[in-house]
């Protein structure tokens, strides 16, 4: 039986343009129109599993991603290194999700995909880092699912066994499919792109589904459905207060080491 996997995918903004993100001061979300999209990181080593599953045993890759339609280049990217196909859910609705809203649309859209043997997603977002995004897929689904995923010891089309780290050690587990697993960067190295891939994801079409595609209200998605709430903000500006030292090298040794026992450094 050929394993149906389906990855989850973010487009985040470039960590090198972070300065470039605002806050809308009337709704408190993050402004992110003018900063490019890249690759959720560990949503990398996700695909990678998919991938390497695959060359073992056989699998099909469906890659899915929530996200306005700049997204479609990182689900490219995926068709690019192997995936077999893309499905980009987005609409004005869902825009302003936290992570309640954007595990509930995306386990709408795994279920309108219909049949699927794994999930696999990165276990946190560059942008958000709150690790919740897969845990509440599964629990949307109603499967197990296994976090912090660090080693694949077995895969077949029953059962997974996996390494999970934990603090101060880590957790072997054996899990029935169908399953969620959440990557770690020690899962795999990702690979690059390669030509090839790149000429051949130009024939795979990239499928869009929207509020009405997966039979949802508008209540029921982005920030209307997002119990996460931001209270207040507050600019935080940093300041640094410098002293020049003068006089001779030995001087200012003397000064500097007087001036860093009294802030209780050494």
């Amino acid at each position: 039986m050929t394993l149906q996997i389906v990855v989850c995918v973010k487009a985040v903004p470039d960590p090198a343009q972070a300065d470039r993100i605002k806050i809308d001061p009337a709704t408190s979300t993050l402004t992110r129109a003018q900063v490019p999209l890249t690759f959720n990181p560990l949503d990398r080593n996700a695909l990678e599993a998919a991938l390497q599953i695959r060359e073992k045993s056989g699998a099909r890759i469906t890659v899915l991603s929530m996200g306005p339609s700049g997204a479609e280049s990182i689900v490219r990217e995926c068709l690019s290194l192997g995936a077999d196909h893309g499905i980009l859910l987005s609409d004005r609705a869902f825009a302003g999700a936290d992570a309640y809203a954007t595990a509930f649309t995306l386990a709408r859209g795994i279920e309108k995909i219909g049949s699927f043997d794994l999930i696999l997603c990165g276990m946190a977002s560059s942008d958000g880092a709150t690790e919740w995004v897969g845990p509440q897929i599964a629990s949307f689904i109603g499967i197990p699912a296994a976090t912090q995923v660090e080693e694949l010891a077995q895969v077949d089309s029953r059962t997974l066994r996996v390494r999970s780290g934990m603090e101060n050690g880590y957790r072997l587990m054996e899990i029935k499919l169908p399953a969620l697993l959440t990557a770690t960067r020690k899962l795999n190295r990702p690979r690059a792109l390669s030509f090839s891939g790149i000429v051949k994801a130009r024939k795979k079409q990239i499928v869009q589904w929207g509020l009405r595609d997966l039979g949802l209200a508008e209540d029921q998605v982005g920030q209307a459905a997002s119990p996460t709430v931001v209270s207040a903000m507050t600019t935080r500006t940093a300041r640094r207060q410098v002293e020049f030292i003068e006089g001779s090298i030995e001087e200012k040794a003397e000064i500097l080491v007087q001036r860093l026992a009294q802030a209780g450094l050494i």
